[in-house]
């Protein structure tokens, strides 16, 4: 047998002997690229993550900024520590007890998230934009989310040898802080790494089909897909509201190769492409998932 890839988020286990996990999302910013997915009135927040959890969603994933990198994003950071937080507290206030993570790459914002009822980090940068997110980290002992981040040119690199050193460089910046091997997913960043050289929806095409090589890092896999712009670029698809069906079929593909999370807007239907991947990876045998263990 192969690497057997566990994780531990909380009480939730996560990895290779456990049903793939959903991630629902909400965010409570209003710049955030899929307008349907934001919620900025308490009813409807709290409505939305009711609807998520009944539907499947194992995870509420809270974002307070956009981190799409084709989007002028920036606002200020209390703007950011303010959204999270009222949205956390909203959330807790109204008795859901499910796990919660915070969509930021801010040690401040992480930090007061927390404080405020979050339980797992979701760190877009994989540790590298704040020096401090580890200790925070740390110092709270929460899992966290780290996502693939080069911190040089990727022009004219193979996408996954490209992602498996930035991931490991991440791992490293964990490990140095003594963080929890078990506590630690890793993301591939779909979306995120733009490239003239292969193009972008080559690039993030190719990670999904050779999502399996992940497995060598021996951490679970996190994968984002839903309603991203590769996918409309594939099917010719401007409007993120019409890539619901390419978000299925990417995200089942991911599935078949290794996902072990999926963060996606839509549960009800994601959970039923997911279902379906992992009926038939079942029946496919060791050969794929041995390599690279």
């Amino acid at each position: 047998m192969g690497q057997e890839i566990v994780g531990v988020l909380n009480e939730l286990k996560v990895g290779d002997k456990y049903p793939v996990r959903l991630m629902g999302v909400i965010n409570v910013s209003p710049e955030s690229f899929y307008k349907r997915s934001v919620k900025i009135g308490k009813d409807e927040l709290i409505d939305e993550a009711i609807k998520q959890l009944r539907e499947g969603a194992s995870i509420i994933d809270i974002g307070g900024k956009s981190t799409a990198p084709y989007l002028n994003t920036e606002i200020p950071l209390r703007e950011e520590i303010r959204r999270v937080v009222w949205a956390i507290k909203s959330l807790r206030e109204a008795g859901i007890k499910a796990l919660v993570s915070v969509d930021t790459t801010s040690s401040k914002v992480a930090e007061e998230a927390i404080k405020a009822g979050a339980n797992i980090v979701n760190d877009v940068s994989g540790l590298k934009s704040d020096p401090r997110m580890p200790y925070v980290i740390k110092e709270y002992e929460v899992p966290v989310i780290v996502a693939a981040h080069p911190t040089g040119s990727v022009e004219g690199c193979d996408p996954v040898k490209a992602i498996t050193a930035a991931l490991k460089e991440s791992l490293e910046l964990a490990n140095s802080s003594r963080i929890p091997t078990e506590k630690i997913v890793i993301d591939p960043a779909i979306g995120f790494i733009r490239p003239k050289n292969p193009p972008w929806y080559v690039w993030d095409s190719t990670v999904i089909s050779r999502l399996w090589e992940l497995r060598t890092l021996g951490r679970p896999i996190l994968v984002g897909i839903s309603r991203k712009s590769f996918l409309g670029v594939i099917i010719g698809k401007k409007k993120p509201e019409e890539r619901l069906l390419a978000s299925l079929a990417a995200t089942a593909i991911a599935v078949y190769n290794g996902a072990h999370i999926v963060r996606t807007h839509d549960i009800r239907e994601t959970l039923e492409a997911i279902k379906i991947a992992e009926f038939i990876k079942k029946f496919r045998g060791e050969e794929i998932s041995l390599l690279g263990s």
